[in-house]
């Protein structure tokens, strides 16, 4: 059995227990005021009585003072409708307190009803609008503990959904953006290879079903990225042939990490416009990952692009690495990085860091093929 008080429910021993504890202290405090002022000792039992009286009467009224503290609460500014009603509530409540106070009192005592209740009103009512008052105050402070983690839940809710939105608005930017430069090409090839753009919109279709079939979160494990990141490598080895190669060194020891979903894809996109896209000759897309003590880092490397003059070495040029950016920042704050960097003899580097965790992934995970 529970005591409800306010919105916090108590049970029945711990209840009667605290009160208990409030009826020996003023037991105690009575018996140590009469002995101190040398007045009339009566025994241990009549002062156990008459707190015992006085303080489970209280006992039983608190939880009618509470529901009328969350009725009629006092807030900042003081209202009169709040302040007008506790008053004459707290006149009420103590007086109905001395009445049950006076009424079961007289069951011990040699005097009547009248005169109990007389002898409370004098002894016990500043103690009783105290009491009530305190009780009111405690509730207050109760409901103000729970309105301010009901705000701050709310808070962080809202800045769970707001932060979970833009990383969803940033990854749907990808694909309509990858979607439109594949199309195009295979609209190209149409034209001058038939066979290839039949083939590459194959391809592009077992991508887009990878897509489609994808966990829906904002993080998958490395090697499903890389998974899906062969079958994007497919099509582009289809449209620039023996122009382009690709190698990928993947370390065992990361391929369960977490990575943000579609984070390579944009990147090696980016790699090869700005290389084997804008340059004749051949291209070698790299991909290499290993773990550097509580960092993932990845790397992907390119051997036909430079980096132009002006370009920031944290973004680089492109949406791709922009959205790369902007994507880890809201995902992993200051704990992650993305830049460019100038390889030698010739080339460009995109080097990410990111925090090392380990993610489920499912067994029946296809393998990462490389060409």
């Amino acid at each position: 059995m529970k005591v409800r008080l306010g919105n916090t429910d108590i049970g029945l021993a711990h209840y009667l227990g605290l009160w208990t504890a409030v009826v020996g202290v003023f037991a105690a405090q009575g018996m140590l005021h009469d002995i101190v002022d040398r007045a009339q000792v009566w025994s241990p039992w009549d002062y156990i009585r008459w707190s015992m009286i006085q303080w489970y009467t209280w006992a039983a009224l608190a939880p009618w003072v509470f529901r009328l503290a969350a009725r009629y609460p006092i807030r900042a500014p003081v209202r009169l409708r709040g302040l007008g009603m506790q008053l004459p509530l707290s006149l009420g409540v103590t007086m109905l307190s001395l009445v049950i106070g006076a009424f079961v009192s007289t069951a011990f005592e040699p005097s009547d009803f009248a005169q109990q209740l007389w002898y409370f009103l004098g002894q016990h009512f500043g103690r009783g609008l105290l009491t009530y008052w305190t009780l009111f105050a405690i509730q207050q402070a109760m409901a103000f503990h729970d309105e301010k983690s009901r705000r701050e839940l709310e808070a962080n809710r809202l800045a769970a959904e707001l932060a979970q939105s833009r990383l969803q608005a940033l990854k749907s930017q990808l694909q309509p953006h990858f979607l439109f430069n594949t199309l195009h090409a295979i609209a190209t090839l149409l034209h001058e290879d038939t066979l290839s753009a039949e083939d590459m919109l194959l391809r592009l279709s077992d991508l887009l079903r990878a897509f489609l079939e994808d966990y829906d979160g904002q993080e998958i494990s490395l090697h499903r990225e890389l998974v899906l990141l062969d079958l994007y490598l497919g099509i582009q080895r289809t449209r620039f042939k023996d122009r382009l190669t690709t190698r990928i060194y993947v370390s065992p020891d990361t391929l369960h990490c977490a990575v943000p979903s579609l984070i390579l894809q944009p990147i090696v996109e980016n790699a090869i416009r700005h290389g084997i896209g804008e340059r004749v000759g051949e291209d070698c897309i790299e991909i290499e990952t290993r773990r550097e003590g509580n960092s993932l880092c990845i790397d992907v490397r390119n051997r036909n692009s430079t980096l132009e003059a002006g370009s920031s070495p944290a973004t680089g040029h492109g949406i791709g690495l922009s959205n790369t950016a902007l994507r880890l920042r809201e995902l992993y704050g200051d704990a992650a990085q993305v830049r460019l960097e100038m390889i030698w003899p010739h080339g460009v580097v995109c080097r990410l860091q990111l925090p090392f965790r380990d993610i489920e992934e499912p067994d029946d995970a296809p393998e990462v093929a490389a060409a």
